[in-house]
């Protein structure tokens, strides 16, 4: 009798064991954007009310970790140098309402690709696309353009600012005229 309960305990267990399913993950990162860079058309090299290009989306709009990448490489890639944090310094601030090149994905790779005026540098060939895309979605972030579930919430340094997670969601404006160039 006692045999018979330890065997029945014991296939108990198996049965249960056996209809355990293990989740499946899949630790690799996002898909990659380059197949959507063919479809963006850069702009003429004009500030203010440009004319909108169709929208070109970006796979890495909504992914956390895609966004925490691109604040790594914006630290990376020393744009803080000109940036300083988003807030502005010998570059234009990414932390307002104000675009001068407009705020969406394709405009602001066009930026990083091929430079602006009196000022951004072309990345073009220096920088991979996807990372491109990253720090696209990042310093879209920095405006709170970016979905709250996937903006970064916190900085692993000392905190300037808030994180971009509790940014203050702004609707972009047209932008200003650059200032000009010194004679």
């Amino acid at each position: 009798m006692r045999k018979q309960r330890v065997l029945l305990i014991a296939l108990t267990v198996l049965a249960l064991l056996a209809a355990c399913q293990r989740e499946q993950r899949q630790f690799q990162s996002p898909p990659s954007a380059a197949s959507a860079i063919n479809t963006v058309q850069i702009p003429p090299l004009h500030a203010g009310n440009a004319p909108p290009m169709p929208p070109v989306p970006n796979a890495y709009q909504e992914n956390a970790y895609a966004m925490s990448q691109g604040k790594r490489l914006f630290s990376a890639y020393n744009c803080n140098g000109c940036h300083a944090n988003g807030g502005g310094g010998s570059g234009p601030p990414l932390m307002d309402d104000v675009w001068i090149y407009g705020s969406e994905p394709q405009n602001i790779f066009a930026t990083i690709v091929e430079g602006r005026p009196n000022g951004m540098p072309s990345f073009r060939g220096r920088i991979p696309d996807d990372q491109v895309w990253q720090l696209v979605a990042y310093v879209r972030s920095m405006s709170g353009l970016a979905p709250f579930d996937a903006a970064p919430s916190r900085n692993d340094t000392l905190q300037a600012k808030l994180p971009e997670a509790r940014t203050e969601t702004r609707t972009p404006t047209g932008g200003a005229e650059p200032a000009p160039s010194p004679k």
